[in-house]
């Protein structure tokens, strides 16, 4: 399956460079504005089929209660302070910590930063968050075996939408739960907390 994986993102990625530099624009802006939505709906809309199938779902959230945000809470005090010692080894401990609090939202953490720091942390905002996204669907089939929550972690606010059927795939569908719950609470978490950690002195 990773073979697959790999392949199809390498691919991708020949494709659009290809388009953006030869091709049609318009096209591109289709892609991205569109095919690429409509193809995370379906995603989705399937993971929601598989999670209505569950019949222990409910009664497994409700077991959980406020558990459910131990889970989130985990890997967003993980990530600023995998910022923090990363601002301290390269300078702008407020800066790097704001970038790593993007939890993968590379859409939202890219702008955010830029407008917060400047364009300089801009772009390390987007690149930083959509590597956190490559980097959980390309080594998967490594960090499951450390533990199968782990991908979830790693994949930060990505693990609602876009790393969510590979995480299903290898870590089980019991981990849909905690997975979309987590991502959905990162991502809701993300803009207040870059905005928060900007406020820092620096």
């Amino acid at each position: 399956m990773m073979k697959y994986i790999v392949a199809a993102l390498f691919f991708g990625g020949i494709v659009g460079y290809v388009n953006n530099n030869w091709g049609n624009i318009a096209a591109g802006n289709f892609v991205s504005d569109y095919l690429f939505n409509a193809f995370l709906l379906l995603l989705l809309f399937v993971m929601g089929i598989s999670f209505g199938m569950d019949k222990e779902s409910i009664v497994k959230i409700k077991k959980s209660g406020f558990k459910i945000l131990a889970f989130p809470s985990a890997v967003a005090l993980g990530s600023v302070l995998g910022g923090f010692v990363g601002g301290l080894i390269f300078g702008n401990v407020v800066a790097s910590m704001a970038v790593s609090a993007g939890y993968g939202w590379y859409t939202l953490a890219g702008p955010l930063t830029n407008q917060l720091f400047g364009v300089e942390w801009g772009a390390l905002g987007f690149t930083v968050n959509f590597l956190r996204e490559l980097l959980t669907i390309t080594t998967i089939s490594l960090t499951v075996k450390v533990d199968k929550y782990a991908p979830i972690a790693f994949g930060g606010a990505t693990s609602m939408d876009t790393t969510l059927p590979i995480i299903m795939r290898y870590c089980g569908a019991d981990t849909l739960i905690t997975a979309f719950s987590s991502g959905f609470i990162l991502s809701v978490l993300a803009p207040f907390t870059i905005t928060a950690i900007a406020a820092l002195p620096h």
